[in-house]
């Protein structure tokens, strides 16, 4: 499955992106040092997702959630897969706090708002 959680032989977790009819390419979640040619490569069948949790809030982590930062294992009880849909337009706070950037030819010419995603200038 495109997105799918793959696992080599040697232990290096991968997922699976470009699905072609002879090729699969993956994305290496780590070094990858042991991984040479026609390595057995695992399908795990679940979809790439990492635990969420405020626990997380400070924490130093891998790309798959593991703590690096030796202060001990993160507790979740909710995960969410990495690709997952942004929320819509309207359930998302408006940007009504305005931003500095300490240039002030920056901040006399473009408004920017915390938060804020996109900004369109024009005459109209």
């Amino acid at each position: 499955m495109s997105g799918e959680l793959v696992e080599f032989a040697e232990g290096t977790r991968s997922i699976a992106l470009n699905l072609e009819s002879k090729n699969v390419g993956i994305v290496l979640m780590g070094d990858g040092l042991m991984i040479q040619e026609e390595c057995f490569v695992k399908a795990t069948g679940r979809i790439a997702q990492i635990p969420v949790s405020e626990a997380y809030l400070g924490r130093v982590i891998t790309a798959l959630a593991k703590p690096i930062d030796g202060k001990g294992e993160i507790i979740a009880a909710e995960s969410r897969l990495i690709e997952s849909p942004a929320p819509s337009i309207i359930s998302r706070r408006s940007a009504y706090e305005p931003l500095q950037t300490g240039l002030i030819a920056i901040d006399s010419m473009i408004p920017i708002g915390r938060g804020q995603r996109e900004l369109i200038i024009g005459d109209r």
